[in-house]
């Protein structure tokens, strides 16, 4: 279960790494500005959508980390020589599990349902990762 307060906090250390405020959130993912407010107060706790939109306009935010305080942010990728925060600038690579907006359903998903039925299918990996799918 989330911890209202927590997340709250969670939220604001995203808003101080990156350097943004509230209003510049709610623009970014567009969401309503009291929403977030209620967020960062504690009030309220998050909705699947405003995570989802967290986790798409921010590759550094690790859902695990967001939701529950579990793993690190920003996320950390290791390589061969060094470990080092992913930029935001950063286009991920083909292995990566990481969103990307122009993925499509892979064709053995798209297959089995009219078309028609779907929106979005959401795949969460074990490491926090996840990959989304958008007809």
């Amino acid at each position: 279960m989330v911890n209202s307060s927590d997340f709250g906090n969670r939220l604001q250390k995203i808003l101080d790494f990156y350097n943004i405020s509230a209003t510049e959130l709610s623009n970014q993912i567009s969401f309503n500005r009291s929403t977030i407010s209620h967020l960062l107060s504690g009030r309220n706790k998050p909705s699947l959508d405003f995570v989802m939109k967290v986790l798409q306009e921010f590759p550094e935010v690790e859902l695990y980390w967001l939701l529950n305080g579990k793993g690190s942010f920003p996320l950390v990728k290791s390589t061969p020589s060094s470990t080092h925060p992913i930029s935001k600038n950063t286009q991920p690579t083909e292995k990566e599990d990481y969103l990307t907006k122009d993925d499509t359903f892979p064709k053995a998903i798209s297959n089995s349902f009219n078309d028609t039925d779907l929106d979005r299918i959401v795949v969460f990996f074990k490491n926090g990762t996840f990959k989304s799918y958008k007809n």
